[in-house]
């Protein structure tokens, strides 16, 4: 048996064909739907990359614990198992996180890994080598990572030099020596399109967008407000079409390599993302910040099971990121040895099988979130000034450690169910959300799919608290996180 699991991060499942957008020209993702179940609701769970990868993983809610950070040593990785049991496991990527210091302990779980360098603000070619040159969009970012992508693109002359153009062409590299041979699985895990939206002129012509060198193509996260032009928000959202229809392309290779190969007979396929992207929706440009409405944590999933060939069209059973691990230990014959959020998602491919009737999403020290088929609830803490905490074992950040006055306050704690019952350092830390003062809210999605109109139904909220109470006792959350929301734990 073999499998391929195809990423893309910041795949915003509204520009999608699949998802109804009549104007991004995507030919190879509507060709994807004569091959695989299209998911009409799977879910993010832990934002934003790093924690979503953890979840990739382990099949467990990293938000309500941690934050942004590496695997830890008590983590059961499902790629780790596979490879523990002879499938042999290659990743392919130009997903510059997985090598700081708060992503590197992934990578190191499969048996053998490729990457390939200059996305965004990966720290590779001199800043003193930055050309402004190449974008004058007073717009764009202005920050570190923004120069770094001017240094990096110095290095990137062509569509075959980009970042990922390199990673899937390893990627198919890897099925030609393969593709006669069993029991592996590939992870081809592509940074795009995430910004910053650079693409090539022949896509961007797609879309009418004008000098690349005046690109609106790396905004700043934050509230829209009065600070773009309708036509400049419009700007935006093309380069990010632009990029979306090269990401189509590399699926389209793939894809062709899958028909060339007859792969589809024998052969596991995942097409999916960790997240979405506000671009001026909700008056946001962004993610991460903003509370967790659909356009960031509603994402696109497609999966061709070949042990059901029929198995077509859509699903409308929920479903969500914690599911990927499980499923695809149980494609190989495989299981965790410890309990996990997320469910093998076999019954709900063969004949949409309910799988939860309650799912959780969020960012650490944010609001926790709940989704029940119908109703999204975001539940902000009760009091700002309610203590928040990682429990790690490996106190990291994104680029650099967690701060030592920090580290010495933490204690040693029981981690219960989230930590397979080993101790973790419990460590107070200051949530940046907590100054946002985000507004508890619950949205009927079915009369309200644009999430424009918050209910004020006591009697709702009410049933929506006690549904969220007992979906965390069931995840077995801290009991910190209990009292930031106002709930008991017993």
């Amino acid at each position: 048996m073999r499998a391929i699991m195809m990423m893309f991060d910041t795949l915003t499942r509204n520009y999608l064909p699949n998802y109804g957008c009549d104007f991004t020209k995507m030919p190879n993702f509507q060709r994807l739907t004569e091959r695989a179940v299209t998911f009409d609701e799977f879910y993010g769970g832990s934002m934003p990359c790093m924690p979503a990868r953890r979840e990739l993983h382990t099949g467990k809610y990293n938000f309500l614990n941690r934050g942004w950070g590496p695997l830890e040593p008590f983590d059961e990785s499902c790629i780790e198992i596979l490879s523990k049991n002879g499938i042999y496991t290659h990743l392919v990527t130009d997903h510059t996180h997985y090598f700081e210091d708060g992503g590197a302990t992934y990578h190191n779980r499969y048996d053998s890994y490729e990457s390939f360098r200059g996305q965004e603000g990966d720290r590779w070619v001199p800043r003193g080598e930055a050309d402004f040159s190449l974008n004058r969009c007073k717009l764009n970012k202005t920050n570190i990572s923004a120069v770094q992508h001017l240094a990096n693109r110095t290095r990137i002359g062509t569509e075959e030099e980009m970042p990922s153009v390199r990673c899937v062409s390893a990627g198919l590299d890897f099925l030609d020596h393969h593709h006669g041979r069993d029991n592996w699985f590939l992870q081809i895990e592509c940074f795009d399109p995430h910004e910053p939206f650079y693409v090539p002129d022949r896509y961007r012509d797609l879309y009418g967008c004008g000098d690349s060198h005046d690109a609106f193509n790396f905004p700043a996260y934050g509230p829209v407000e009065d600070k773009y032009t309708p036509e400049e928000i419009r700007g935006m959202r093309k380069e990010y079409c632009a990029l979306l229809s090269m990401c189509d392309a590399q699926l389209g290779r793939l894809l062709d390599r899958m028909d060339e190969y007859d792969m589809w007979k024998d052969t596991l396929l995942i097409v999916n993302t960790d997240h979405g992207f506000f671009l001026g929706e909700h008056n946001f440009i962004g993610k991460n910040f903003p509370p967790m409405y659909d356009e960031v944590i509603h994402t696109p999933f497609f999966i061709h099971d070949p042990r059901l060939p029929q198995a077509k069209g859509r699903r409308s059973c929920v479903a969500q990121t914690v599911d990927i691990a499980p499923t695809l230990l149980a494609y190989f014959g495989l299981a965790f040895e410890t309990e996990t959020d997320g469910k093998d998602l076999y019954g709900a491919v063969e004949h949409d099988e309910k799988i939860h009737d309650t799912i959780l999403f969020g960012v650490h020290g944010s609001q926790v979130n709940l989704y029940d088929g119908r109703y999204c609830y975001m539940k902000s803490s009760v009091d700002s000034s309610l203590p928040v905490y990682q429990e790690t074992l490996m106190p990291t950040n994104m680029r650099g450690f967690m701060e030592s006055g920090s580290i010495d306050k933490a204690e040693l704690a029981d981690g219960g169910r989230y930590s397979n019952g080993h101790k973790v350092l419990r460590i107070p830390v200051t949530s940046m959300y907590e100054r946002l003062k985000l507004k508890t809210v619950v949205y009927d999605k079915k009369e309200d799919p644009l999430q424009q109109n918050p209910l004020r139904d006591e009697k709702l909220i009410g049933e929506m608290d006690e549904k969220l109470r007992n979906a965390m006792k069931a995840v077995d959350a801290p009991k910190w996180q209990f009292a930031r929301m106002g709930f008991t734990k017993e």
